[in-house]
């Protein structure tokens, strides 16, 4: 390996490990010590103190004034919010009309690459009710949010996706029947797959740039099998009503 294929590769691996700071910091926002950071991502401690400082600089990671923690930089936060601002704009009346409805959390969530990111969310009145970060990337082959954005998709862009996320080209591991019944016009559920504690139900919805999101609704699994005749109407109704 010449120089320069070596100063690529640790490049590369640089960038892997500040992700990686990233997204441990983006699932605890209210901040982590450099010794909490390194464990949790499994590198050395001075090795994250150098990528924080670097990521410091750059406005991507910030230190508490109250704790003294590391958290997320409010640059970051702003370019992961800044392309979703439209998006969840336009989408917002929808999601207020489904709160009100059913008095559940709603989530929005957009297509982003092989995963859903999700953008906004109005949090239900439930006593028991569920809650996610904005931010958060998610699965589609487990998730209601995902299922919907796949069948969305053309079945050659979907069956490419759900390969990619199993792993492999045997799609046993995934209910092609069920996507084919979403695609003709029933809601997508999650069943405690994706979380055990957590199921779902969504559909899909196309933005103003043709931008493939999904609108959910998560509920406690302890409880879904009582709300779902209910939700499953109120979500098909709002559905047809919007469309």
């Amino acid at each position: 390996m010449n120089v320069q294929e070596t100063q690529r590769n640790q490049g590369i691996q640089v960038i892997s490990r500040a992700a990686d700071i990233l997204r441990v910091l983006g699932a605890n926002t209210g901040g982590l010590s450099l010794g909490q950071i390194a464990r949790q991502v499994e590198l050395p401690r001075s090795t994250v103190q150098r990528i924080v400082s670097a990521l410091t600089d750059e406005g991507f990671v910030a230190t508490d004034g109250t704790n003294g923690g590391i958290r997320l930089g409010t640059e970051i936060r702003a370019l992961a919010q800044s392309p979703a601002f439209d998006l969840r704009a336009h989408f917002r009346p929808l999601l207020e009309e489904i709160s009100a409805t059913t008095s559940e959390t709603v989530d929005l969530a957009v297509l982003e690459g092989r995963q859903m990111r999700f953008i906004d969310q109005i949090e239900g009145n439930q006593r028991l009710r569920t809650v996610s970060q904005i931010g958060a990337a998610f699965p589609l082959t487990t998730t209601a949010n995902g299922k919907s954005a796949l069948a969305a998709l053309s079945e050659t862009s979907a069956v490419k996706l759900i390969k990619a996320e199993l792993g492999s080209d045997d799609l046993s591991g995934f209910d092609m029947a069920e996507l084919a019944r979403i695609k003709a016009g029933d809601l997508a559920c999650d069943r405690g797959e994706h979380s055990e504690e957590v199921s779902a139900l969504g559909f899909s919805v196309i933005g103003p740039n043709g931008e493939i999101a999904a609108v959910s609704v998560p509920v406690p699994s302890s409880r879904f099998a009582r709300v779902e005749k209910d939700l499953t109407a109120q979500l098909l109704r709002i559905r047809q009503d919007y469309t």
